[in-house]
């Protein structure tokens, strides 16, 4: 179990699915917390339950509207008293429509909502912090939650503009772990495959169904959103500084490059 008490941990996409794995093992390791969520504030609610006095702080923010995540950020700092330690960008959205041949005005709304809430947000917040670390001649910790999708593309062809939002934020945290690891600041991109989320859940129906993705797994199961955490905590902790600009497949070796 990593140990991360005397750090404060900025989680986006708190609610459910993986962000919620590892705001209960960032809680569990002794983190002081900021749980990001959309609309679903009882799901924050249950991710940080385990939290004692003081430790977590729950806020909300639309990452579509960048005055929203902005506003997100200050309130982010405020409530951490001024230090940050950690942001793990992992909020994200994977509509399973709007592909190629899916008519022209689903492609242009759903590619903007993508670009939007899986590239600018999460860049906005990423400028925000290294921006923070730096003027404050402080060390911090980017992670981000990406996907295999970002190297291998999608199998499902609506979901085209997610790969590509995820590739895009996926280069641009390498940019700031090959341009700032002198300034104490570090970068990684977790890449998981088929995790056990609702998200996963909603695609896999549109190829072939949960049977049919899992017999293309060598484990033979979907990878549970705890691995994922687990490693998001094993990096906030600081002991691995050289994996910086890494990205780190977690995938049960069902994609290996």
């Amino acid at each position: 179990m990593a140990d991360l008490g005397g750090k404060t941990v900025v989680i986006t996409g708190a609610s459910k699915g993986i962000g919620a794995a590892i705001t209960e093992v960032m809680i569990e390791a002794g983190a002081t917390v900021i749980a990001h969520y959309g609309g679903d504030r009882a799901g924050a609610e249950v991710a940080t339950s385990r939290a004692k006095r003081g430790q977590a702080t729950l806020l909300s923010a639309d990452f579509s509207d960048m005055g929203a995540v902005d506003d997100f950020w200050a309130q982010a700092h405020a409530a951490a008293g001024g230090r940050i330690d950690v942001l793990v960008n992992n909020a994200g959205i994977m509509r399973q429509s709007g592909g190629i041949l899916d008519p022209i005005e689903d492609w242009d709304a759903i590619w903007s909502e993508a670009m939007a809430v899986n590239l600018h947000a999460p860049a906005r917040l990423l400028r925000h912090a290294v921006s923070t670390w730096l003027n404050a001649g402080e060390p911090g910790a980017i992670i981000g939650i990406g996907s295999w999708v970002t190297t291998r593309g999608t199998s499902n062809p609506g979901a085209i503009a997610y790969a590509a939002s995820k590739a895009a934020i996926a280069a641009a945290t390498k940019t700031v772990a090959r341009n700032y690891a002198d300034r104490g600041i570090l970068a990684y991109v977790i890449a998981p495959g088929v995790v056990r989320t609702q998200m996963s859940v909603d695609s896999a129906a549109l190829t072939g169904g949960e049977a049919a993705v899992t017999a293309t797994l060598p484990m033979g199961e979907w990878v549970p959103p705890s691995d994922i955490a687990e490693l998001a905590a094993f990096l906030a902790e600081g002991r691995a500084r050289h994996l910086t600009g890494a990205t780190i497949d977690v995938n049960g070796a069902a994609y290996i490059r």
